[in-house]
C-alpha cells in the first residue's frame, strides 16, 4: 500500500501564505509524515549586478535571503506547535523545471505539494506553465492546491480511466485507489469512484467514435467489460455501492462538472506520459487542470 513519509511543499517566491501551507500541514498532521518546505528565489537584479561587484552583492543577496529564510521559519512554527515535523529550505535559484525536478528527486517525496498557477489560455499558447511541466514530468504524485476552503480534505475523487488497457497504464488505475483510498482514511474523508465512458477525445473535443463504429453486440461488450473492471476495483478498495460512478461523455468535463456539483476537495486522476505520442493518454489531467473545479492529486505509473 502507498506509504505517505515525506511531504515536499514547494512555496511561491513570494513571501506569502497560500493554501496549499494549510493542506500541506493538514496531511502531514493526518500521515504523520513529516514535512519540509522549499521556496525557490531569484532576483534578476542582485544576479545581474553580482557581475560587477561580486562580494558586495553577495552580501546583497545573502542578507536577501536571510530574510526569506526567517519568514518561511515562521510559517514552518505554526506547524511544529502542533507537533508536526517541519523543515525548511530557500534555495538561490530560478523555479525552472530542472532546478524543482532536480529537488524533488534528491529530498525524495512521497508527494509533492503546490499551489495551482492560474494562467491564462492567452499565457499557455507562448509557454508552460511550471504546473503543466510537473504534470508530465514530475516522478512523485503531485497534489496542486485551489484553495482552503476544507484544509483536510472531506471527500475526495477517485478518477479511473477504463478505456485503456492495463499494458498501456502500468497499472495505474490501482494505484489512484490506492493513494485516493490511503489518503481517505488518514483524513476520515468519504471516498468515491468516478469512471467516464463512452468518448474519444483528442483535445477539447469529443467525437463519439466508440458508438459510431462498433456493432451493438461490440459496444454492449466493450461496456460489460468495463462495468465488470470498474466494480472488481470498486470491491477490491472496499467502495459501496452508493459511491460509485459511471458516467458517459468528454472525460474532463464530465470529471469537472460531477466534481464541482457534488462539492469534492480532492480529485485523484492519473496521467500518463509518453514523450511526442502522450497527448491521447495524457489529455484529460491536462485540460481538467485548466478548469479545476478543486485541488488535484496527479499520479503516474512507475517507470
Amino acid at each position: 500500500m502507498f506509504e505517505i513519509r515525506r511531504l515536499l511543499l514547494i512555496a511561491p517566491s513570494e513571501m506569502s501564505r497560500t493554501p496549499a501551507f494549510d493542506r500541506a500541514e493538514s496531511l502531514a498532521r493526518a500521515t504523520g509524515a513529516m514535512l519540509h518546505i522549499v521556496a525557490f528565489d531569484y532576483v534578476e537584479a542582485l544576479a545581474v549586478a553580482g557581475l560587477f561587484d561580486h562580494q558586495a552583492m553577495a552580501q546583497a543577496r545573502e542578507g536577501y535571503l536571510q530574510v526569506h529564510r526567517h519568514w518561511l521559519e515562521q510559517q514552518a512554527r505554526f506547524g511544529q506547535c502542533k507537533g508536526l515535523h517541519v523543515t525548511t529550505e530557500v534555495v538561490w535559484a530560478k523555479p525552472g523545471i530542472g532546478e524543482v525536478l532536480e529537488y524533488v528527486n534528491d529530498f525524495g517525496a512521497d508527494i509533492v505539494i503546490k499551489d495551482v498557477q492560474h494562467v491564462s489560455a492567452f499565457q499557455r499558447v507562448f509557454y508552460k506553465p511550471l504546473d503543466w511541466l510537473l504534470l508530465r514530468d514530475c516522478p512523485a504524485p503531485l497534489h496542486l492546491v485551489t484553495d482552503a476552503r476544507n484544509p483536510l480534505p472531506l471527500k475526495i475523487l477517485a478518477a479511473i480511466d477504463l478505456s485503456h488497457l492495463e499494458e498501456l497504464t502500468q497499472g495505474l488505475n490501482d494505484q489512484i485507489l490506492d493513494i485516493a483510498s490511503k489518503l481517505a482514511l488518514s483524513c476520515g474523508a468519504k471516498l468515491h469512484l468516478l469512471n467516464v465512458s463512452g468518448w474519444i477525445v483528442n483535445g477539447d473535443s469529443g467525437v463519439n467514435l466508440q458508438y459510431l463504429t462498433m456493432r451493438e453486440s461490440l459496444r454492449d461488450a466493450v461496456s460489460d467489460t468495463q462495468i465488470e473492471a470498474f466494480d472488481t476495483l470498486a470491491e477490491r478498495y472496499e467502495i459501496p455501492e452508493a459511491k460509485r460512478h459511471l458516467l458517459t461523455g468528454v472525460p474532463h468535463k464530465m470529471i469537472e462538472r460531477f466534481a464541482a456539483s457534488n462539492e469534492f476537495d480532492m480529485i485523484v486522476m492519473g496521467t500518463v506520459h509518453y514523450r511526442g505520442v502522450n497527448v491521447f493518454l495524457g489529455s484529460t489531467a491536462e485540460n481538467t487542470l485548466n478548469r479545476a473545479p478543486c485541488s488535484l492529486m496527479i499520479v503516474k505509473p512507475p517507470y
